[in-house]
């Protein structure tokens, strides 16, 4: 790695609340019509042609999971109205219309928030988006508890290529005894997942980091993160650092090279790259992404 990492700030924006009071991003009946559209049309199911991931995880194998964590380059990469480009953490357990999962990150989607910048997002389902599933805070499902940062808040600065990097420290760790999964972003508690949403997630069985852009059908993907592929160069690729998972111990490990799968499915279009322990700058670090285009096989 290049030891050129430009020093991380956080331009998020807050909310001021009353004492006793969270913020909420103020939702329309337009938002409503749109999460709806993006949900019906399955852009999140696993099984999306449309689809397409750039990512690292933790082997089954190493399962029982608790939590999972790392910091994250915020970029805003360039998407149409019908298209979404993310980065993100997850935790996920069981498979194919039994998939109970958690996502958090940012992400451009102009057709959930009406506009091309870059928000941070998370999204739940207990059946692989079938018929459970909300984005943020647009329907039941997260609680909010932070007074001042919030899921889906607008990033109002975004990181430069081969310049300043705006990074975002995120987590999602299950509670021991309410088995509820609680987001940390900035080394505050955002808010959580209860239990109760889910059908199987006393357990995650898989964590990981990457990207992941859908497009509507004979259109070119969009760029994910920086729009560059993995370069060993973290003023580049987008990244991940000082990334960790939590086992039956619940204490936090960074994730040896050997129990980590790294994965593509469009290689000329996206990529991903565990480096390892990179040493005190980066720690256990990973890049990601690429600029898109004609993804068809």
């Amino acid at each position: 790695m290049e030891n050129s990492l430009a020093k991380p700030i956080f331009g998020l924006e807050k909310g001021t609340c009353p004492p006793g009071t969270v913020p909420i991003r103020r939702t329309t009946k337009d938002d409503i019509i749109r999460v709806k559209s993006l949900l019906n049309n399955h852009i999140l199911d696993q099984d999306n042609l449309n689809s397409h991931v750039a990512q690292v995880t933790m082997l089954k194998g190493g399962s029982p999971y608790y939590g999972v964590s790392g910091a994250t380059s915020i970029y805003n990469p360039r998407c149409g109205n019908d298209q979404t480009s993310a980065a993100h953490i997850w935790v996920q357990n069981g498979q194919d219309d039994g998939t109970n999962k958690i996502t958090v990150g940012w992400h451009v989607s102009p057709k959930l928030y009406g506009n091309d910048k870059t928000y941070l997002y998370s999204v739940w389902t207990s059946d692989n988006f079938k018929k459970t599933g909300c984005y943020n805070v647009l329907c039941p499902g997260f609680v909010q508890t932070d007074t001042e940062y919030y899921i889906g808040s607008l990033v109002a600065k975004t990181s430069v290529y081969d310049g300043e990097m705006v990074q975002l420290s995120v987590s999602l760790l299950q509670d021991e005894n309410t088995k509820n999964w609680f987001v940390y972003m900035v080394n505050r508690t955002v808010g959580y997942f209860p239990a109760a949403l889910f059908s199987n997630m006393a357990i995650a069985d898989q964590v990981g980091w990457g990207g992941r852009t859908t497009t509507p059908t004979g259109t070119p993907n969009p760029t994910m993160g920086s729009g560059y592929f993995p370069d060993d160069n973290f003023v580049h690729a987008c990244y991940f650092i000082n990334v960790a998972y939590q086992n039956a111990s619940r204490k936090y490990y960074g994730p040896e090279t050997y129990h980590t799968e790294s994965f593509t499915d469009v290689p000329k279009c996206y990529g991903a790259v565990y480096y390892g322990d990179q040493g005190r700058q980066v720690g256990y670090s990973l890049q990601f992404g690429g600029p898109g285009g004609d993804c068809s096989n």
